[in-house]
């Protein structure tokens, strides 16, 4: 059984046990997450719009975090024109403990 579910401006295909990193959320390590925005659902078929309107998806929130460091570096030649900068993107880590249909 799985769910896609949508949180950040992304969508993610999720089963339960699965660990996802997702958009930064507000909510401390060790407490529970509700996704209510379910795209589809499959047990043996799938089920998509009206049929998962009340469907969520709960969650253990893991960690709070930092992904790794992306370089934005911008040149121009001849000028003496260079500047760089970097960016982490903070991110919610999340253990999916049940799929409700």
């Amino acid at each position: 059984m799985y769910a896609i579910i949508e949180t950040g401006g992304k969508q993610y295909k999720v089963s339960e046990g699965d660990v996802i990193k997702v958009e930064k959320l507000d909510v401390e390590p060790g407490n529970p997450v509700t996704f209510d925005q379910v795209v589809a659902i499959s047990d043996n078929e799938l089920k998509v719009a009206g049929d998962v309107a009340a469907a969520t998806v709960t969650g253990t929130v893991m960690e709070q975090g930092k992904h790794r460091k992306v370089i934005v570096y911008k040149y121009k030649r001849k000028s003496g024109y260079h500047k760089k900068k970097g960016h982490r993107q903070a991110y919610t880590q999340v253990k999916i403990d049940k799929i409700n249909s």
